[in-house]
């Protein structure tokens, strides 16, 4: 197995693959923050820093397709040091998701905290122990001055930061009095107004379509809908159950009428790609955690299918197993953005849009606050409150002075 790193400039440097290669190792290019896909040549630039370059090498060396080097390239190896800053580094994540488990967090709650961890850890080369407010402050300015990234992010960031020391390193966070915490900017959500929903589902096809439908038919977030299952459609109650939304919590949400005769069809389709995974020896899906003993056996069985699966089975190279995910988020993403701009439309919309959209159009029809609240999952009202700042009775309906001056409108201000 063969892959090629070499200097590229300044900043960067570049990892290709000149023979063979497999799913497992692009993840391994992939997941490393901050690298980048330089079309023309076919090559993926990743930072030239030290912490892209121990992301690499140890992304490199999870993937069990190197033993001593790292890459193609003769001089690049894996240390003995390295490997044991590896397995140091892995000892603490695999504790840190173990302290989440424990305490019930969700699989992106644990996925997310974990890659803040490792990136703080593989930034400061020192003993775990010696680790704290100085550091943790250090890493939130850097995240803001030189990634620039938002203060939800950020806040993010320390919120895994805070869990760790407290759970993981059983340090008192209460002492870190001085830690960062960003402050959020209020902003209006973008809405699309219903036109502008058609039009922009109406250069969308296939699923793809189907699946921005239900963003917007029920407010849904993009994960929720991607993650949705065979057995969370219940059309006889005209209902959605949404499992382990955000916070970790169930809820139920509208199933649109509209869509039935679309998500039957669609069902009958997922059916034959199952039949056709069950017949290869396959069709068994990854289920939560605490399913049971019976788990194994549930995970072939229809119900618990993906409504949205992959397009083509993914295949581990080392244990010939095979299976479907859901369709990545990013696809949609992608497809969002290119039917908006098809569309004409100059808004800065994505595909949660449609969630702003759903919740404001329902107000605007007359539905309560605390309804729209149930149905988004929100734990507080007062999140589900900046909707009311967009809908049609706010600024738009207000009669400017100017206008009175100018005559631009007949009534009075």
């Amino acid at each position: 197995m063969d892959v090629l790193i070499k200097p590229f400039n300044d900043d960067f440097f570049s990892v290709n693959f000149p023979g063979k290669f497999n799913e497992v190792l692009l993840n391994a290019v992939r997941n490393v923050p901050d690298r980048r896909w330089n079309n023309e040549q076919k090559i993926w630039l990743i930072p030239n820093s030290e912490a892209a370059k121990q992301a690499l090498l140890e992304n490199l060396y999870e993937t069990g397709e190197f033993s001593d080097k790292a890459a193609g390239s003769e001089n690049v190896y894996i240390s003995e040091k390295q490997k044991e800053e590896h397995e140091k580094l892995q000892n603490e994540i695999k504790s840190l998701s173990e302290a989440l488990q424990a305490k019930h967090y969700s699989i992106r709650t644990i996925e997310s905290y974990s890659f803040w961890i490792k990136d703080f850890l593989r930034t400061y080369h020192a003993d775990f122990e010696s680790l704290g407010q100085k550091e943790i402050n250090e890493f939130l300015t850097n995240l803001a001055v030189k990634d620039h990234v938002s203060a939800s992010t950020q806040n993010q960031a320390l919120a895994a930061l805070l869990f760790y020391f407290r759970n993981v390193r059983h340090k008192d966070t209460d002492n870190f009095k001085e830690v960062i915490h960003a402050k959020h900017k209020r902003r209006v959500p973008v809405v699309l107004t219903k036109e502008e929903v058609a039009s922009v589902i109406a250069h969308l096809e296939g699923i793809k379509k189907l699946a921005v439908e239900l963003l917007y038919g029920t407010g849904m977030r993009l994960n929720e809908v991607l993650a949705l299952r065979i057995l969370d459609l219940d059309f006889d109650r005209n209902e959605i159950t949404v499992r382990f939304g955000k916070g970790g919590k169930d809820r139920r949400v509208m199933l649109p009428k509209s869509l039935i005769p679309k998500l039957k069809e669609h069902i009958k389709e997922v059916k034959i790609i199952h039949d056709k995974d069950l017949a290869d020896g396959w069709g068994a899906v990854q289920l939560r955690d605490g399913m049971g003993k019976r788990s194994e056996q549930m995970a072939k069985e229809f119900r618990w299918q993906w409504l949205f699966p992959q397009k083509n089975r993914w295949i581990n190279e080392k244990t010939g197993q095979q299976g479907r995910h859901h369709i990545d988020e990013s696809i949609l993403q992608k497809a969002v953005k290119s039917a908006v701009r098809e569309a004409g439309i100059i808004k800065n919309a994505s595909c949660h849009t449609f969630r702003h959209s759903f919740a404001t159009h329902l107000l605007e029809s007359g539905y309560d606050l605390r309804t729209v609240q149930e149905l988004l999952g929100h734990s507080d009202v007062r999140t589900t409150m900046i909707y009311t700042h967009v809908l049609n009775r706010g600024a738009k309906e207000i009669v400017s002075p100017l206008d009175g001056i100018l005559g631009g409108t007949d009534g009075e201000f």
